[in-house]
């Protein structure tokens, strides 16, 4: 069979999309069952829910003391006490007893002064009904409790037992089925990490579409991961078509690509009503009909399914149920760092959130569609209008929360050097105190300097040496954050040097080995401590940057570098040891450096900054950092300058 592209032809707007998506499944309604009460929570009743007692259904006590007819109480008073008699005019009860024929009223037992089992004493009057829950007070019965069209929450469950109400009639939820498609995915539970071979996919979006779905109330099935054929996917889609699912999502082969066939597979049992949406991440995403049945062509990009999934295919969802759309919590954030954006595109930006000075400041994860844990690790989300071409630095925009206001509160914004230590850092600081969370941008040491000047984080990692004196960050903050009194303090001491491929295959024993065996190299970006220190020995050595070949290539993280080896993309990079025993890869020391956090002052004696303080300082945590190899903690902790 000839394989043949799928071009976009007609991109809709997110809002177009939207409009056409309810215009063509506005009947769509899934089916009506009786369900017990208690298993109803989150549900929406598809019948009015009408009481069939009422609550309470007695009159009933609702103090302890005595309960009596409130007409033989009146003239009681200090002066003129009077005196009742249990069990002729005064009946012993506790809250919640049904009250006495004849009684009407109850008096606290703290308000008795009780003088023997035969009599007791009252010095106040009592008046009709007091401290008594009548009749029918909360719930009468054949009243409405709920409309249909009502979402049953915790307190809704209360209200229909005790109205005697035990099954109501709810809407089902919708049963989706996710069919995974892809010939180079396998699935979790058929390999071996040691056997994946370059081109191996571990399949995650059906289980990550799959618990969407049940976030939007829903079930799912998963089909059997099904290889890149026209045939193979067009009857599993034919087959559910003809079962009793309510929407069906195929997983891959979205795009314009030749071996991409969710759009011929659509087209050829129903039709397309729309391929490729002016969105990003989630452009390619398609849906349609086939035999009544929404489908959906979800992206393979896992960012890009979720977003198409959670703009489309769960609002559908949240319709079909009577379900209210979902209203995401917004606030507004300042970017650290300028924006840029495709003119004719919305993109969904995802952003990580710090409370810094009294304001959100959000800086900006990588955008690639294939990197999940950019929503795993953002805290909000910036949608970028398609009719401008970005924002600029500190202008004021609306971020969508992905983590409570609260979290976000107590999150230590720290901006700078990459270091492993850091992510030690970030779950020891959970064990010693769980509200307080670390959140790190790797922007290099000298971003980090420039976002404390912005007043953009707490704290900064640094390593930038200063080849005059051989000292560590001091003569930055001088030179950089003269206008501000900042504490410097050590995190650790580390080693830095040559990452290379395991066994070293190339003899590679010093820098200049880069130039004399014409080797590729892999460099850290502009402004970081290591690619300063690279340059400082490029120096020294009197070689320069034109002498290395890939000089002008970077990486943001040391475990990024330490990846490039690995792949075999480059032959070394300059970077911690740490990271080249991670990946089981050579390493050829350089030098041993101070890796310091840059504090501002007025942050410094704030609770969070000092739980991080004292969590270096801990046993537990240095043992972990030595866990690591190739660092030192003799220094942790210490006040290097302030």
């Amino acid at each position: 069979m000839n394989s043949k592209r799928n071009v976009y032809l007609d991109m809709k707007s997110i809002e177009e999309a939207k409009k056409l998506l309810f215009d063509h499944f506005e009947h769509i309604v899934t089916k009506i069952e009786t369900l017990d009460v208690v298993n109803t929570k989150s549900r929406v009743l598809a019948k009015p829910a009408i009481a069939a007692v009422s609550s309470p259904n007695f009159h009933a006590a609702a103090m302890d003391g005595i309960a009596v007819a409130a007409k033989v109480t009146f003239g009681a008073s200090e002066e003129v006490p009077i005196t009742l008699s249990p069990g002729k005019n005064a009946f012993w009860v506790n809250t919640g007893h049904v009250m006495p024929e004849g009684t009407n009223a109850v008096i606290m037992i703290e308000h008795l002064n009780i003088i023997d089992e035969k009599s007791v004493e009252i010095e106040a009057p009592v008046f009709p009904w007091q401290h008594v829950r009548k009749m029918g007070e909360d719930i009468v019965a054949t009243q409405l409790l709920f409309p249909r069209g009502h979402q049953i929450n915790s307190y809704s469950l209360g209200a229909l037992l005790s109205g005697g109400i035990f099954t109501v009639d709810v809407y089902k939820q919708p049963k989706v089925l996710m069919i995974p498609t892809g010939s180079e995915l396998k699935q979790w539970h058929e390999i071996r990490i040691d056997q994946l071979k370059p081109g191996d996919v571990v399949e995650s979006n059906s289980s990550v579409l799959g618990g969407l779905c049940e976030d939007y109330g829903a079930r799912f099935d998963r089909h059997s991961m099904l290889k890149d054929n026209l045939e193979s996917i067009k009857r599993a889609v034919e087959t559910a078509a003809k079962q009793d699912y309510d929407l069906i999502c195929i997983i891959g082969g979205s795009s314009a690509g030749s071996e991409d066939f969710a759009k011929p597979v659509i087209s050829s049992l129903g039709e397309v009503y729309v391929h490729g949406i002016t969105m990003m991440p989630g452009k390619p995403m398609m849906f349609g009909k086939v035999f009544d049945t929404p489908i959906f062509g979800i992206p393979g990009y896992p960012v890009s399914a979720i977003v198409a999934f959670e703009q489309f295919a769960g609002p559908l969802l949240l319709k079909m149920q009577k379900l209210p759309e979902r209203e995401m919590t917004k606030v507004s954030v300042f970017p650290a760092r300028k924006i840029a954006s495709k003119l004719g595109q919305e993109e969904f930006l995802r952003v990580k959130i710090g409370s810094v000075d009294g304001q959100l400041m959000s800086s900006q994860l990588p955008r690639g569609s294939g990197s999940i844990t950019t929503l795993t690790e953002a805290d909000g989300i910036i949608r970028i209008p398609r009719n401008i071409e970005g924002i600029s630095e500190n202008e004021k925009v609306q971020a969508q929360l992905l983590r409570p206001l609260s979290s976000i509160e107590n999150t230590i914004v720290i901006t700078g050097s990459h270091d492993n230590t850091l992510d030690l850092l970030t779950d020891q600081i959970k064990s010693v105190s769980g509200d307080i969370s670390i959140s790190s941008s790797h922007v290099g040491s000298m971003g980090g300097l420039m976002a404390i000047k912005k007043r953009a984080c707490h704290m900064a990692g640094a390593h930038l040496l200063d080849p005059e004196d051989g000292s560590y960050n001091i003569s930055y903050i001088k030179k950089y954050l003269s206008d501000q009194k900042v504490w410097l303090i050590n995190l650790v001491m580390r080693d830095q040097g040559l990452i290379v491929s395991k066994g070293n295959p190339k003899n590679i024993q010093s820098i200049e080995d880069l130039k004399d065996k014409n080797l590729q190299f892999i460099n850290r970006q502009p402004g970081s401590g290591t690619r300063i220190l690279f340059d400082y020995k490029l120096k020294i050595l009197g070689l320069s940057p034109d002498d290395i070949q890939g000089y002008e290539n970077d990486e943001y993280t040391h475990m990024s570098v330490a990846v490039s080896v690995l792949s075999g993309r480059v032959d070394a990079g300059l970077g911690i040891q740490a990271a080249a025993r991670a990946l089981d890869l050579d390493f050829i020391p350089v030098v041993t450096e101070e890796y310091d956090l840059v504090i501002p002052d007025r942050f410094y004696k704030t609770r969070k900054i000092q739980v991080l303080l004292e969590t270096i300082q801990t046993r537990e945590f240095q043992d972990r950092v030595m866990s690591l190899g190739g660092y030192s903690t003799k220094n942790t902790g210490k006040i290097i300058y302030a």
